[in-house]
């Protein structure tokens, strides 16, 4: 009796769980995977790594005429110069005067096109607009305008002898002076972007969840109170975001001015900082070279970055 109570007290004997897939097995899943996704990895690399690779290593070097014949005419070589490139930037006038406009534009633009991307996306997500498809396309298509012609319209648009709605504006009121410049590039940017931007708004409004208006609807909160109560705090991330791509955008501000420049001399070859960095490239300006227009595009993201960090950490210590 003792050894079959022994027998039935011991506890059956668990089966052997099924050995691990080998290495062998998980492979083709993990190549498939790696297949997949070589196309944008390549073009990655290509595209984007490879070119910034370049232009840092570009910015340390200079084209010098190379010491051969009687005047030097044997071409030109690089050669190794260091932060030479970076500091005759920094230290230039004219570098700092383009970063003042576009610093300057950027308060000026920035808050309008975001407002008015906001509004559109509030009325959009609202009751009171019917066929929301086409409004969201109408808005949106100024963006798929290339840049350059876009700013050619508004070029059209702007000189008095050739614009259909200058004539019926008071003799004094000139889109295209050194004081009103900077709000007729704002004017053409905000008109562009606005629709993008709306976009980026619109997608965060139809992620709140919907409950949440009819929970205040059945409080008595009224249309506005839910817009301003709900749907915007609901999107500050969105809003975030699309002043950090502003930011990023507006530093590197040059369709606009380089149209405008063509009718109006007077802004020079470097009025924004991009329009300084490709005609360092062209020779237009001098010193001129690929090293020279690198070191001028690597500390405009410099500062853009800086600028985006300080806004990114201002807004969160505010929430």
């Amino acid at each position: 009796m003792s050894s079959a109570t022994e027998v039935a007290s011991e506890p059956p004997t668990r089966a052997r769980s099924p050995e691990p897939r080998t290495r062998r097995r998980r492979n083709p899943g993990a190549r498939t995977g790696l297949l997949f996704m070589a196309p944008f990895a390549i073009l990655f690399i290509v595209v984007f790594v490879i070119p910034i690779v370049v232009a840092i290593r570009s910015a340390f070097f200079a084209q010098v005429p190379r010491n051969e014949g009687l005047f030097g005419g044997g071409g030109v070589v690089e050669q190794f110069v260091g932060l030479d490139n970076f500091i005759t930037a920094a230290s230039g006038t004219a570098f700092w005067r383009g970063m003042g406009r576009v610093v300057l534009y950027a308060g000026i633009q920035i808050p309008i096109m975001i407002g008015l991307a906001l509004v559109l996306a509030l009325l959009l997500d609202s009751f009171l607009v019917r066929r929301v498809g086409f409004f969201r396309l109408s808005y949106f298509l100024p963006y798929a305008i290339p840049g350059v012609i876009a700013a050619m319209m508004w070029l059209y648009l702007y000189t008095p002898s050739l614009s259909p709605f200058l004539p019926w504006l008071p003799d004094w009121v000139d889109l295209m002076t050194p004081g009103t410049i900077l709000f007729s590039m704002a004017n053409m940017t905000t008109w562009t972007y606005t629709g993008y931007n709306m976009l980026i708004f619109l997608a965060a409004l139809q992620a709140i969840p919907h409950d949440l208006y009819e929970a205040a609807r059945i409080d008595g909160a009224s249309g506005f109170k839910i817009a301003t109560r709900i749907k915007i705090p609901s999107v500050r991330g969105a809003a975030l975001l699309a002043v950090l791509l502003s930011i990023i955008g507006t530093i590197q501000l040059f369709n606009e001015p380089v149209i405008l420049e063509t009718v109006n001399p007077w802004m020079g070859k470097d009025y924004t900082p991009m329009m300084m960095a490709y005609n360092t490239m062209t020779g237009t300006i001098s010193p001129s070279g690929s090293g020279p227009a690198n070191a001028i595009s690597i500390l405009m993201a410099i500062i853009a970055g800086v600028l985006a960090v300080v806004y990114a950490s201002l807004q969160r210590r505010r929430d």
